[in-house]
C-alpha cells in the first residue's frame, strides 16, 4: 500500500515511512548513505574494512547513541565505505520512563541526531563529508527476519563486491 502521508517541509513529497506504524517502538533496520555514495567512511581490501577518520567517528557515535537517546538500543551495525546499516530498537527505558519523544518519531530523532553529530564533527575538523538527505528504514516484524538482517549485516564487508552500493553495481 502506498504511503499517502506528506512531509510538513515538503508538502508534495510522499513520506517513505509506513503509514500503518507510528515508529514509537520496535526494531528497525536502517540504512544511511553518504552523499552521492562517495566513499567517505573508508575502504574494503581483502574483506577487511579500513575506516577513514570520519569512519572511525561514525563507529564511535553509533556506539554512544544509547547514552544520548536512552530509548534507543543498537542491536547490530556495520560501517561500510559509503553507507551504514544499523538495527535500532526503540523502547522506553526502565531507567528513564517518559523519555521517548513525542514531537517527532523517536527513530527520526535518533537518526537525525546521529547524522547531525557526524556532519558537525566533519565541519569543525575541515573534513569533506556529506550524507544523503534521507535514510531507509525497514520495520523488523519477527525474530526470523531479525536473524536474516543481522546475518546480512555481519557478512556485509565480506560480500562488498556484490553489494548494491559497491561502485561496480549498476
Amino acid at each position: 500500500m502506498a504511503n499517502q502521508q506528506t512531509s510538513s517541509y515538503h508538502p508534495n513529497r510522499k513520506s517513505p515511512r509506513a503509514d500503518f506504524h507510528d515508529y514509537s517502538g520496535g526494531d528497525y533496520f536502517v540504512t544511511i548513505c553518504t552523499e552521492n555514495k562517495i566513499h567517505f567512511l573508508g575502504e574494503i581490501k581483502n574483506n577487511i574494512f579500513y575506516p577513514t577518520k570520519i569512519g572511525e567517528i561514525v563507529h564511535e557515535k553509533i556506539e554512544s547513541l544509547s547514552s544520548h537517546y536512552p530509548y534507543s538500543q543498537i542491536l547490530n551495525y556495520v560501517v561500510m565505505p559509503n553507507h551504514i546499516h544499523i538495527i535500532i530498537r526503540i523502547s522506553e527505558s526502565a531507567d528513564a520512563p517518559g523519555c521517548v519523544p513525542t514531537f517527532r518519531t523517536p527513530l527520526s530523532v535518533v537518526v537525525g541526531g546521529f547524522k547531525q553529530s557526524i556532519t558537525v564533527y566533519a565541519r569543525r575538523n575541515n573534513i569533506t563529508f556529506g550524507w544523503q538527505p534521507r535514510y531507509h528504514d525497514h520495520i523488523i516484524r519477527n525474530e526470523k527476519e531479525a536473524l536474516k538482517i543481522s546475518t546480512y549485516i555481519d557478512n556485509n564487508v565480506a560480500n562488498w563486491t556484490q553489494d548494491c552500493f559497491h561502485p561496480a553495481a549498476t
